[in-house]
């Protein structure tokens, strides 16, 4: 009797040992996100890092979960992005938030996001769009712009004389879907011929570039379009490299 109670002590000596070593195979199961996961990070922490990556911002009114999560987790996620070499800004007004990349003197860094080159045209283009963002900032709205009046816009820039009508509208339209394509411009639901502007537009381009690039095309239009305009129609488009591209 006396072995068989020693034996029972034995027994529950040894049980605390399994089950835990059990339990935490458990935990390790459940935080995975994928098979052979060794991440440590929150399955919706990692959404945060990955849109930031992606492009070009986390907008915090049309993605409240991510930007509730990127807030509550802002440290650990500036921590990886860091590891990347890249800077988390966020806009708590704007509700905005993207990376750049960092700056340093002494070492070499390598590069990850790519700088955007846009043509004469799509510069036009992101200086009214950016323009329009400021002027509903200071009155209290939303920026939105419509397709016609994108186009009328870009049509004061077609040189006097032109013959080839087509070629410029298709310059005009594709500068749109340029700044279509770097979510810059967000279709509104239910109208297919408007969107808001991105208040990530007025994060990205640095104001003393936005001066320099106004001053650019202001003379260039007192001048009679004649040099840099002729650049979209004869297909040698100027390039402006202005803001950060992710891909």
């Amino acid at each position: 009797m006396n072995y068989s109670t020693n034996d029972s002590c034995s027994s529950e000596a040894l049980q605390p040992d399994e089950p835990t070593d059990q339990a935490q195979s458990k935990e390790e199961v459940d935080a995975a996100v994928f098979p052979g996961d060794m991440g440590m990070l929150p399955l919706e922490t990692r959404r945060v890092i990955v849109q930031l990556l992606l492009g070009p911002a986390v907008d915090g009114r049309r993605q409240a979960n991510l930007w509730a999560t990127l807030l509550r987790d802002e440290a650990a996620i500036r921590q990886r992005l860091h590891e990347l070499f890249l800077e988390l800004v966020i806009d708590p007004e704007q509700k905005v938030a993207f990376t750049r990349q960092v700056a340093a003197d002494d070492i070499e860094i390598p590069i990850l996001l790519r700088r955007a080159n846009l043509t004469f045209m799509e510069s036009v283009l992101i200086l009214f769009l950016r323009q329009r963002l400021i002027q509903a900032n200071t009155d209290g709205n939303r920026a939105v712009v419509s397709w016609l009046e994108m186009i009328e816009h870009l049509s004061v820039y077609e040189r006097t004389g032109n013959v080839d009508h087509a070629r410029f509208d298709k310059q005009c339209q594709g500068a749109i879907e340029k700044a279509k394509k770097l979510n810059f411009l967000q279709k509104i639901r239910g109208a297919d011929d408007r969107f808001e502007v991105s208040p990530t537009l007025k994060l990205l381009f640095p104001a003393e570039e936005i001066q320099a690039l106004t001053r650019t095309y202001q003379d260039i239009q007192q001048r009679g379009l004649s040099h840099h305009a002729n650049g979209p129609l004869e297909g040698d488009d100027e390039e402006q490299s202005t803001g950060d591209e992710h891909e």
